[in-house]
Order: C-alpha cells, then sequence, then structure tokens
C-alpha cells in the first residue's frame, strides 16, 4: 500500500460499547486536522441485502421470545438454518466489503473509518469446530487488513445499562467473542474501558502515524460519500 492509499480504520465491539461516540469524536478531530475522512457503516453500506435480512429474521424469530419481550434475539439465535443463511451472507459480505474499501482507498481519502467491520459478523459463527474455524480464517483473509482494528471492550452491566438491546447472558457470551478474535486476528487493538477522554486518547495513539499531511484538505461532505459508496456497490 502506498502512502496515497487511505488508512482503513475499524471499530468493534458489543452493543452500548461506546463506538458511535468515539467515531464521531474521531471523525470531528481528524477532519479539524485537514485529514480527507469518511465513515462507513457496515450494515447500512456494505451488508448484502441488509433490509431483506432483518426483515426474515424478525419473521424467523418471531416465535422465540426472551424473558423480557422487549430485548432482541437475533444475535443470540442459532439454529443450524440460520448459522447456514447468515454464512452464506457473511461471504457476500466480504466480497462486497473488499470492492468499496478498494475504490475508497484509491478516492484520494486520509482516512477510511468503518462503524463495525467484518469481525462483527464472525463472532457471530462458534468457531468451536475445525470447519468453522476455517470458515473463520477464510472471511479474515478476504477481507482487507486494518491500519488500525479496534475493538471497544466495555463491561457488559455497563453496557447493558447503556443500550439494553439483548439479554445480559448474551452480552457477556458477545464480549468474550469479540476479545477471542483476537486468537485469529492478533493485530487487532483492545481499547480498555474508560472515560470517554480516556478511550478517545488510547485510540488516537494507535492511529497509523505515517500518513500524509492533510492540512490544506477538508473533510468529505455527505454527498460526496454518498456518491462514493453508491458507485461501488
Amino acid at each position: 500500500m502506498t502512502h496515497d492509499d487511505g488508512r482503513i480504520v475499524t471499530f468493534s465491539g458489543i452493543d452500548g460499547a461506546g463506538k458511535s461516540t468515539q467515531i464521531d469524536l474521531l471523525c470531528k478531530q481528524l477532519s479539524e486536522q485537514g485529514f480527507r475522512v469518511v465513515c462507513v457503516t457496515f450494515w447500512d453500506d456494505i451488508a448484502v441485502l441488509s433490509r431483506f435480512r432483518a426483515r426474515v429474521s424478525l419473521r424467523t424469530l418471531r416465535s422465540k421470545h426472551s424473558p423480557d419481550d422487549s430485548l432482541r434475539q437475533d444475535k443470540n439465535v442459532r439454529t443450524w438454518y440460520l448459522t447456514l443463511a447468515r454464512s452464506f451472507f457473511y461471504l457476500l459480505d466480504c466480497l462486497r466489503l473488499r470492492r468499496v474499501a478498494r475504490r475508497l482507498r484509491s478516492s484520494d481519502l486520509d482516512f477510511i473509518i468503518f462503524d463495525r467491520y467484518i469481525y462483527d459478523q464472525i463472532v457471530q459463527v462458534r468457531a468451536r469446530h475445525w470447519l468453522a474455524r476455517a470458515y473463520v480464517r477464510l472471511l479474515i483473509a478476504m477481507a482487507p487488513t486494518p491500519d488500525a482494528g479496534f475493538i471497544l471492550d466495555a463491561s457488559p452491566d455497563h453496557a447493558f445499562s447503556r443500550k439494553p438491546e439483548y439479554p445480559l447472558a448474551f452480552m457477556h457470551e458477545y464480549r468474550h467473542a469479540f476479545l477471542a478474535m483476537r486468537d485469529f486476528v492478533p493485530e487487532l487493538i483492545v481499547i480498555v474501558p474508560g472515560t470517554i477522554a480516556d478511550v478517545q486518547r488510547q485510540i488516537v495513539a494507535h492511529l497509523p502515524q505515517n500518513c500524509m499531511s492533510g492540512s490544506d484538505v477538508q473533510s468529505l461532505s455527505g454527498e460526496t460519500r454518498a456518491t462514493i459508496l453508491n458507485d461501488s456497490q
């Protein structure tokens, strides 16, 4: 990769870990320093047939209830047929991710920031069988390697209090799956919990330092962002 290529920065972690807050702060800080920045939301901009998949999940899981019906039951339900369907779509997601990342890296950008990444799909695969582990390694090999891949760690209890979407027991399992991703991708950077400012300092300290100077450029507008993403899909 040349110095003119955009640096890929990814954020992953359990729901309620503060990813959106940190992404907004980082984009603002980089833009104020003159870097060209684009933010890509994995589910909206990368995932194949995301709306269709959401509707199917709701219909399929309608008969499955949690102790609290207000909690979601999609990520934490792992029937064989849902696992098979997810595995197929994750492969399609990875192929589209490669195309979008290639286009964005050649679009005169300094930073390409992903709100979730293929890692957030992989943690939903139980990599206990050798075949599942081989499938996980395939997805990782296909996906562009981030220049800085962050996992925002958080206490499941604290995250649940901030964003009570999934059962608490699943949140603990979910956190463990994210931390275990380093067994497959040792380069992932785990950001330990702290105040918003503490977490931001950790993130900035691990950003690529060899980017070209962006003192005379501005961040991309929302209109430019949409054009780039639409052209690449």
